[in-house]
């Protein structure tokens, strides 16, 4: 849901004077704050990063579960000023250094991971889909507790593709981490 409209414009020196409370992403400017997340939404976040974050373990990349803010677009030179599309996914994966400093992530992460909630089902479909595809996130999963299912999109020439659809009892293959694997029976797992 979008924040009342004090400012028409909103851009990361908005966002550094704001509490770390305040869970807002900004789209091209808008911000849109963010509801907290239902209990099943964490326990499956959780689990994915830890099984991830497990196989990461002495390796180059790093795992960062939300809260963590991601600049998509941000190039070098950029001001705070010149940045307006900062958001929060549930996981992102991270094998460039150099693009991690004290407030996040500056450009694409490799890999990013958002659980929905019913509150943020159309939005991580289709708006951040679209932002993820534009920025050159190689590897996109869409997390449905609800259904417990999995749907995973790589980067190839530019455009996202249905890479593969997991349930509930399937291992799905991380395909930008060589050998990575998440049990998703563990993922969904039953009360």
């Amino acid at each position: 849901m979008a924040l009342p409209a004090k400012k028409e414009r909103y851009t990361f020196t908005d966002v550094l004077t704001w509490t770390q409370d305040d869970h807002i992403e900004l789209i091209d400017g808008k911000a849109y704050m963010m509801a907290p997340p239902s209990r099943i939404h964490q326990k499956a976040s959780f689990e994915i990063g830890r099984q991830i974050g497990n196989y990461l373990d002495g390796k180059k990349c790093e795992v960062y579960p939300a809260p963590f803010g991601v600049r998509l677009f941000e190039k070098d030179g950029d001001t705070p000023g010149d940045i307006n599309t900062i958001v929060e996914p549930d996981i992102s994966i991270v094998c460039d250094r150099s693009k991690l400093d004290e407030h996040g992530c500056k450009g694409a992460p490799d890999m990013i991971v958002e659980v929905l909630s019913p509150s943020t089902l159309r939005h991580d479909r289709f708006v951040k889909l679209g932002l993820y595809q534009r920025a050159g996130v190689r590897e996109y999963w869409i997390v449905e507790p609800e259904t417990k299912t999995v749907q995973v999109y790589t980067l190839e020439n530019g455009i996202f593709q249905t890479c593969a659809f997991y349930g509930p009892e399937d291992v799905a293959k991380v395909n930008v981490l060589e050998g990575c694997f998440v049990e998703l029976r563990k993922v969904f797992a039953k009360e």
